[in-house]
């Protein structure tokens, strides 16, 4: 495997069966010589880009790519995505024969979604149509697409069922390292599977002494995958978007896919500290934001009160629950903020009044109404607690 500029170029050096989801050449092969994941254009705005690949075509523009690196089209398959090469993720776990090579390039700022959120297009003939202007509107805009490519290899050799299986268990894995981040759907309130574009090319020798015929989680095959692929999918997106456990312990990493956005959470401040005439604890608390938003306190506050939001929505809690399980998050997530924990009763009770004065009649127990005022909620505990924090005791 060689890096070539935006280029990553992987040359199969024996006999292999290959399985990937590649325009050109992709499905099952048996006479792949070349697997390339490249840089196909910038993550924003490259209209001349696009218009170069959607002009082409898939057919046209594999080719392209090929005479590129000089390469055979006819044993090639090509992979594009907006990450850069530089940032990928590489990673090998062996067991006795058996050796799982991964390498991923991901990103996930602008296209994460969960499978089964409202979809934007469909395939009319070959050609990609909007499925209504409304949903187009509704895409995400003005941020990095993203995309997670896996080239994954395999140094014994496996069977077509095997091979097919592997996908189960790698596309588990990147799942689980976007869990593990707390990536959210772009598209609705849910956690990340994956993004609308991801690809991966898998492919293992032909011939072998042991050959392999499942890759599932109780086997050690499916053990490498797993990890090699979650280790390689952190460590792409590490680089790529900044992405790491410490980084994302942010009010906003948490409750982000709520509607809890940096800007609209200072508009929401702005009126409760003018609502309690907070004599500069407003500006003290700007001036003091990442700090504030980065609060360890604050942030398990917000993680607990994104997963009580999680299961109102899935009816692990009943929703006449929901006013009471979000009002003690809220205030937790206040005392955390004040280091205050022994005015939590308090705190409860000014953000239930507070609350109540607000909520509209027969509301209770709704949990859309709820979900869509966990800013406002988020907010009023965060004015209050900073107003605790000063406060003389």
């Amino acid at each position: 495997m060689v890096r070539c500029g935006r280029h990553l170029v992987a040359t199969l050096h024996e006999r292999a069966l290959v399985l990937s989801t590649c325009a050109r050449h992709g499905g099952l092969r048996r006479d792949l010589v070349t697997l390339v994941n490249h840089q196909s254009c910038e993550g924003a705005k490259h209209e001349q880009r696009a218009a170069l690949i959607t002009g082409l075509g898939p057919d046209d523009y594999q080719r392209h790519v090929c005479a590129e690196l000089g390469l055979d089209a006819a044993v090639t398959a090509v992979m594009g995505t907006a990450a850069n090469m530089q940032y990928l993720g590489l990673v090998t776990r062996v067991w006795v024969d058996l050796s799982v090579t991964a390498i991923v390039t991901a990103g996930v700022s602008g296209n994460a979604g969960c499978a089964g959120d409202p979809a934007h297009y469909d395939e009319v003939n070959g050609k990609w149509a909007k499925t209504t202007v409304r949903d187009a509107d509704a895409k995400p805009a003005g941020t990095t697409h993203g995309t997670i490519n896996t080239l994954l290899f395999f140094s014994s050799p496996l069977s077509p069922a095997a091979l097919a299986r592997a996908v189960v268990t790698m596309t588990e894995a990147k799942t689980s390292a976007l869990m593990e981040l707390a990536i959210g759907s772009k598209y609705s309130t849910r956690l990340a599977t994956g993004t609308g574009t991801d690809q991966y090319a898998i492919a293992a020798p032909q011939a072998g002494a042991m050959l392999r015929t499942w890759t599932g989680h109780h086997t050690k095959a499916g053990e490498l995958i797993g990890d090699a692929v979650r280790a390689a999918t952190l460590e792409a997106l590490r680089w790529q978007n900044g992405l790491e456990a410490s980084c994302t312990r942010s009010l906003l990493h948490a409750l982000g896919r709520f509607g809890v956005k940096e800007a609209a959470l200072k508009e929401l401040l702005a009126r409760e500290f003018a609502r309690h005439q907070g004599e500069g604890a407003h500006e003290l608390l700007l001036a003091n934001w990442q700090s504030v938003v980065h609060e360890p306190q604050v942030a398990a506050a917000a993680y607990a009160l994104a997963a009580v939001i999680d299961r109102l929505q899935f009816g692990t809690i009943g929703a006449s629950s929901g006013y009471e399980a979000l009002l003690n998050q809220a205030a937790l997530l206040a005392v955390g903020l004040a280091a205050r924990a022994e005015l939590f009763a308090e705190v409860r009770s000014e953000l239930a009044q507070a609350a109540l004065s607000r909520r509209d009649e027969g509301s209770e127990g709704a949990v859309p109404e709820w979900v869509a005022r966990v800013p406002e909620m988020v907010a009023a505990a965060m004015a209050a607690g900073w107003r605790l924090k000063w406060r003389r005791a």
